[in-house]
């Protein structure tokens, strides 16, 4: 079931999946404020449904997202205004991504570039298609990577790749996206929707409860010490021996039987 949360950001129930499709062809989906603003809704949906187990992020048309969408500036914005902009609605937006204690599957059809490659750095999984490029763009008009790509990105590729891709602000083809550990996944471009689909349909029928705590473990990693993870997942388990899922696991084993997980 499809529905546009505004018409230029599609949401649709598959099952349990929930596709965030941006919808500005016509400008390679580039951000503006309707498109930021809708893309938040919908992830605060997909936060606050218990019915949504996992979410594939796409792009109409032959891009995923070109960035932000500077031609719909007047005026080229103050510098007051841009930090504020990066504060207060992109910073939100890649903090919901990386929070949802669901899946999000990035669906990477041609371009990713500038916003829209940080857009999909933040996504949990890569899939991109096997013409697909991720371009941080930042450095050919001036500009620093934002919206959360330099946190993002080194942790990803570490320094030395991070500072490459940031600096030449190249195409970085889906090939090379691969063997960096930026996609997880490449498939011919025919096939990418349906089988960003396919895998995130097969996501939502693991444990909900222990993936999303698993996402949530390892974002609290990246800045804890050893002991304080430790700490951390001993209280995340705490929350998974109780589930219907970890029960319905345990059973299963003993059965010899396929699991069925609710999400519970």
């Amino acid at each position: 079931m499809q529905e546009a949360v505004h018409e230029e950001l599609l949401f649709e129930y598959d099952g349990p999946v929930a596709v965030l499709t941006l919808n500005r062809p016509e400008r390679r989906n580039a951000l503006n404020r309707t498109l930021e603003k809708a893309l938040h809704e919908a992830l605060l949906r997909v936060r606050d449904d218990p019915d949504i187990r996992a979410v594939v992020l796409t792009g109409a048309g032959p891009d995923f997202c070109s960035g932000a969408d500077l031609s719909s500036f007047q005026e080229i914005p103050s510098p007051a205004f841009v930090r504020r902009h990066l504060l207060q609605v992109y910073g939100p937006i890649v903090e919901l991504m990386t929070s949802i204690e669901k899946p999000i599957i990035g669906a990477i059809n041609g371009t990713a570039a500038g916003a829209g490659c940080s857009l999909a750095l933040a996504c949990d999984l890569r899939i991109m298609a096997d013409d697909a490029s991720l371009m941080l763009a930042f450095s050919n008009i001036g500009l620093v990577p934002d919206m959360g790509a330099t946190f993002l990105l080194v942790r990803l590729v570490g320094y030395a790749r991070a500072f490459e891709m940031a600096a030449e602000g190249q195409r970085i083809p889906a090939g090379r996206c691969l063997s960096w550990g930026l996609a997880n996944r490449i498939v011919p471009a025919d096939r990418l929707q349906e089988e960003a689909r396919r895998w995130a349909r097969e996501l939502a029928a693991r444990p909900t409860l222990a993936l999303g705590l698993t996402k949530t473990a390892l974002h609290h990693a990246l800045t804890a010490t050893l002991r304080e993870a430790i700490a951390y997942e001993a209280l995340l388990q705490q929350q998974c021996i109780q589930s219907h899922d970890h029960r319905e696991g345990i059973q299963a084993f003993l059965e010899k039987r396929p699991p069925v997980f609710t999400g519970n």
